[in-house]
C-alpha cells in the first residue's frame, strides 16, 4: 500500500505562480504577489466582460480585502463592486481621504470635520481653524480634488507602531485621534497615505485616486456637503437638496454634543473610564423626555386648533418606535387626551392576496399587503365617533378575523405605528388637518473622530442584533443575513417619505454605543468565519472596539423607561399598553349600548 502511495507522489519545487478560482468557475494563474486588482482586471480583459459597476475590493477565501492586497497562495476570489454595500463604503471612505488631503494642500493649516450623512448621498462638512469657505474657495477645492483624481495618485498603506502613530498625530495637532488612541488595545495602527499625508480610517481604501471620479461639493453659508454617488445611481450624481428637516435635526444633535463637550468617541470613552456616566445618562434621557413632551404638547394644541385625531408614527428598523409610542401616549394622557393604539398589522389582507416580491416570496412590507379600503373605512368611522368592529389578523392561518369593538370619545387620539405611516397613500379617508405624522430614527451625530463617522445604520443594526438575540431567539448571523432585505424595504417604503413628517424624534442616545458594546460583541464573535455574515460582523467589531464599554454597574444607571431598554432589556414599558383599562371599559360600554 505504502509503495503505491509513494509512486503517486513526487517532490516538487515551490511554485512561482498562484491559481485564483472565481465564483463562476473560471481559474486564472499569475505570479505570486499579484494583487487582487490585477486578477480582477485580467478576468474582465480576457473574457471581454465588464462588471456592472466599478470594482472596489475583493473577497479572497471568504475575507474582505482591498484591491492592493497581494495574493500569495491559491484561493477563491469574488469582486466587491460599487453595487455592494462594502464597495460603497470603500468609495466613501477613500473620498474623505481625498477631501482631507486636498483641503490641506489648497488651504494649509486648515482642518475639516466630516459629520453626518444625509440620505440623498452626501456628508456634511465644516472647516476648522478658519472661517467657512466661500463659494469661490469651495470651487478651487473641488477643482483640485478633480485634478488629483485625473492624476491618479496612489493611496498606500502602512502599519506603524502605536507610539509612532501617537507621535505623528501629536505633531499634526490631531487631538481627536490622540483621544481615540487612548482606547487602542493593539500595539499597532494602520495608516493610509496620499501625497505624503497620512491618516487613520477604520476600513479599506481604493488603491489610487483614479477610482473616485464621481463627487460634487455643495456650498452653504457655514459649511459644505460632499456629495457621492448612491447605489441606485453609481455613475451619476442625483439632484441634491441638503437643507432638509432631517438635516435640521442633525444640526441640533451636533450642537448639543458640542455644548456637552462630547464631539467624538474619544471624549465619550474618557467619561466612561472616569466612571462619570451618571450625569451623561441622565441628561441624555432628559433630552429625550423633553422632546417627547414637546411633541405631545404640539399634538394636544393641534387637536384643539385643527382637530388632530390621528397620530402616525414611522421609522426604520430598530429606531425605538414601540417605546416612543408608549412614552408619547403617557405624555398625551398628561394633557388630558386618551390615546388609542391601532395596530396596522391587523389590517393585513388574507395570505393568498398578499403581493409577492421579485423572488416570489410574500412581501409583507408592501403597502398593498394592507387592506387599505377597510383600514380607511374604519379610520373615518372612528374619527366620526362611530363604533367599529376591528379586525384581528391570525398570523398562523393567514386570515383576517373579527377583533374587539372600538369607539373614540372626543378627547381620544388614535396612535398608529407602522412603516407606511408617512406614505400619503396610506390614509385617504381622513382630512389632512386631522393627521399628525412623526418620523423617528437614531440620527447619530457622535463620530469616531473628525474623519470617521458613525453611520446611523450601524447603530440600528447593533440595536437589532442585541434585541433579536434576547427576545426573538435569533443569533447575530440570522439578523445580519436579513439586514440587506430590511434595508431595501426601508429605502422603498420609509426614506422617500421622511420629509412628510410634522415632527421628527431623534432616538439616538449619546452613551448607547458604550451600553451596546458588551452585549453585541460576544454575539458578533459567534458568527461563523468565511461567510457573508462574518464579513459584516468583523466590520462591526472593528467599529465597536473603539468604544469603551459600560460596566454592569454603569448599565444599571440607565432608567427602566429608557428607549434603549427596548433593546437591552428590563424596560417597565414592555408590558404597558396605553389606556388599556379604558379600552376594556369602553368595549363593555359599547356592547351594553348595542344590547339596549
Amino acid at each position: 500500500m505504502i509503495p503505491q502511495i509513494i509512486d503517486s507522489i513526487e517532490r516538487s519545487q515551490p511554485r512561482e505562480t498562484v491559481r485564483v478560482t472565481f465564483d463562476d468557475g473560471v481559474v486564472l494563474e499569475g505570479k505570486v504577489g499579484q494583487t487582487i486588482e490585477a486578477f480582477l482586471q485580467a478576468k474582465q480583459a480576457l473574457f471581454n466582460a465588464a462588471y456592472d459597476t466599478a470594482i472596489m475590493g475583493g473577497i479572497l477565501d471568504g475575507k474582505l480585502r482591498e484591491l492592493s492586497y497581494p495574493i500569495r497562495r491559491d484561493g477563491s476570489l469574488a469582486p466587491v463592486l460599487f453595487s455592494h454595500s462594502d464597495g460603497r463604503r470603500i468609495y466613501r471612505r477613500s473620498l474623505v481621504l481625498l477631501l482631507t488631503t486636498a483641503v490641506e494642500e489648497v488651504f494649509p493649516g486648515t482642518g475639516v470635520n466630516v459629520g453626518y450623512a444625509i440620505s440623498g448621498g452626501g456628508f456634511y462638512c465644516t472647516v476648522t481653524k478658519r472661517p467657512p469657505l466661500s463659494e469661490a474657495e469651495l470651487a478651487r477645492l473641488a477643482a483640485h480634488m478633480h485634478q488629483l483624481v485625473e492624476d491618479n495618485h496612489p493611496i498606500t498603506k502602512e502599519i506603524v507602531s502605536l507610539e509612532e502613530a501617537r507621535s505623528y498625530f501629536a505633531t499634526r495637532g490631531a487631538s481627536d485621534k490622540l483621544r481615540l488612541l487612548e482606547a487602542r488595545l493593539r500595539d499597532d495602527l494602520t495608516l493610509y497615505t496620499l501625497r505624503g499625508r497620512s491618516d487613520y480610517f477604520y476600513g479599506y481604501m481604493v488603491p489610487s485616486t483614479g477610482y473616485l471620479p464621481h463627487f460634487k461639493l455643495h456650498h452653504t453659508e457655514t459649511a459644505f456637503y460632499l456629495q457621492y454617488p448612491v447605489a441606485e445611481s453609481p455613475t451619476e450624481l442625483r439632484e441634491f437638496d441638503p437643507e432638509t428637516k432631517i438635516s435640521a435635526v442633525f444640526h441640533e444633535a451636533e450642537e448639543w454634543l458640542y455644548r456637552m463637550g462630547i464631539e467624538d468617541i474619544g471624549r465619550l470613552n474618557r467619561i466612561v473610564r472616569r466612571n462619570a456616566t451618571q450625569e451623561l445618562i441622565l441628561v441624555a434621557e432628559a433630552l429625550h423626555e423633553q422632546r417627547i413632551a414637546a411633541i405631545a404638547s404640539t399634538v394636544s394644541r393641534q387637536h384643539a386648533e385643527r382637530g388632530v385625531r390621528l397620530v402616525l408614527i414611522a421609522g426604520p428598523s430598530s429606531s425605538g418606535k414601540t417605546t416612543f409610542a408608549k412614552r408619547l401616549a403617557i405624555q398625551l394622557l398628561a394633557h388630558g387626551l386618551r390615546p388609542f393604539t391601532l395596530e396596522l398589522d391587523n389590517y393585513f389582507v388574507d395570505r393568498d392576496l398578499t403581493p409577492r416580491d421579485a423572488n416570489g416570496n410574500f412581501d409583507f412590507e408592501a403597502l398593498e399587503a394592507v387592506n387599505l379600503p377597510l383600514f380607511n373605512e374604519h379610520l373615518a368611522a372612528l374619527v366620526r365617533g362611530d363604533a367599529v368592529n376591528l379586525p384581528h389578523f391570525d398570523f398562523v392561518n393567514g386570515k383576517s378575523i373579527h377583533g374587539r369593538l372600538a369607539q373614540l370619545a372626543q378627547n381620544q387620539i388614535l396612535i398608529i405605528e407602522g412603516i407606511h405611516g408617512l406614505n400619503p397613500r396610506l390614509v385617504y379617508s381622513v382630512p389632512r388637518d386631522n393627521l399628525f405624522r412623526i418620523y423617528i430614527s437614531p440620527l447619530t451625530a457622535l463620530n469616531i473622530d473628525m474623519h470617521n463617522r458613525v453611520p446611523t445604520t450601524d447603530v440600528r443594526l447593533l440595536r437589532r442584533i442585541v434585541r433579536d438575540a434576547a427576545t426573538r431567539g435569533n443569533d447575530a448571523t440570522t439578523t445580519l443575513n436579513r439586514w440587506e432585505s430590511v434595508r431595501a424595504g426601508e429605502k422603498r417604503n420609509i426614506f422617500p417619505y421622511q420629509e412628510n413628517a410634522d415632527a421628527i424624534f431623534n432616538s439616538a442616545l449619546t452613551y448607547e454605543l458604550a451600553a451596546l458594546r458588551p452585549l453585541a460583541e460576544p454575539l458578533l464573535l459567534q458568527v461563523e468565519p468565511k461567510t457573508s455574515a462574518h464579513l459584516e460582523a468583523n466590520r462591526l467589531l472593528s467599529f465597536v472596539r473603539w468604544v469603551e464599554p459600560l460596566a454592569p454597574g454603569q448599565r444599571d444607571l440607565i432608567p427602566d423607561t429608557s428607549l434603549l431598554r427596548e433593546f437591552i432589556g428590563s424596560s417597565i414599558l414592555s408590558d404597558y399598553h396605553p389606556a388599556d383599562l379604558q379600552k376594556q371599559d369602553q368595549t363593555q360600554e359599547i356592547r351594553a349600548l348595542r344590547q339596549d
